[in-house]
């Protein structure tokens, strides 16, 4: 069973060597790796071709202009020829080198399984050593509870986004969540979780690194829920902060 993993880049060079020395590192051995790069115009592309070799013809990768990180996140998965295909982000890293093999062997244990989750580390920007917090995504809850998985721990099957759709480009900030809360509430997914963190998160992405992004995201999350025709409370706002505030006491 075949994984597609994809990292998207754009002027990536101060982190990318970390995110793909991390899949390289991976016991599970059925791994294609692509890259879709967005005209970087540091060594972004230099670092790429320094490690294709090393991936054996199982790295592939483009450099072009692109509509922004969802719409790269989309040519990645239209890209991908694996049976699961999943993201890690290019300032991210793989938290431990069995993490693939954990993730399709609940595949594999749960033939079921339309897709997996898991639990992620937020780690200091200069020290991926240095755990900040933690996502400890849990067992599934209704989205209008403010509940959601860590999207960088999402591994879906690649049929259920030929039937369901990709990211959605009206949402700038939230496509991520729009994705999610369409695939698990209108779709209705089976969904496996694995109880493990599988990814280490650089603090300061794109909607978290200022107050208006993270605004604006707060209000895609609730436009995604009437674009579906899902209900959701007037305390949603209040349901999304609580347990992302939890997060800085586990």
């Amino acid at each position: 069973m075949k994984i597609s993993l994809v990292t998207v880049t754009y002027n990536s060079t101060a982190t990318l060597r970390d995110t793909i020395e991390s899949v390289l590192s991976q016991t599970y051995s059925d791994i294609e790796y692509i890259l879709v790069d967005g005209l970087s115009e540091d060594h972004t592309v230099e670092l790429i071709k320094e490690y294709e070799p090393k991936f054996y013809g199982r790295m592939r990768w483009i450099s072009e202009k692109d509509k922004g990180l969802y719409d790269a996140m989309n040519k990645g998965f239209k890209m991908a020829n694996g049976d699961v295909l999943g993201i890690i982000n290019s300032d991210d890293l793989l938290a431990e080198p069995s993490a693939i093999e954990k993730v399709m062997n609940m595949f594999k244990e749960n033939p079921q399984a339309d897709a997996v989750y898991a639990n992620l580390y937020y780690v200091a920007q200069n020290d991926t050593s240095k755990i900040v917090r933690h996502w400890i995504s849990g067992k599934q809850r209704s989205f209008k509870y403010g509940w959601h998985p860590a999207h960088p721990t999402f591994y879906v099957k690649k049929e259920v986004y030929q039937k369901c759709g990709l990211f959605d480009l009206e949402f700038k900030f939230a496509a991520d969540f729009e994705l999610m809360l369409r695939l698990i509430e209108k779709y209705r997914i089976n969904l496996c979780y694995l109880s493990d963190p599988l990814v280490r998160m650089r603090l300061g992405g794109t909607t978290s690194k200022s107050l208006s992004n993270i605004y604006k995201g707060n209000v895609e999350c609730m436009q995604a829920f009437k674009k579906n025709g899902l209900k959701m409370s007037v305390f949603y706002p209040l349901f999304r902060l609580v347990p992302k505030l939890l997060q800085y006491f586990r």
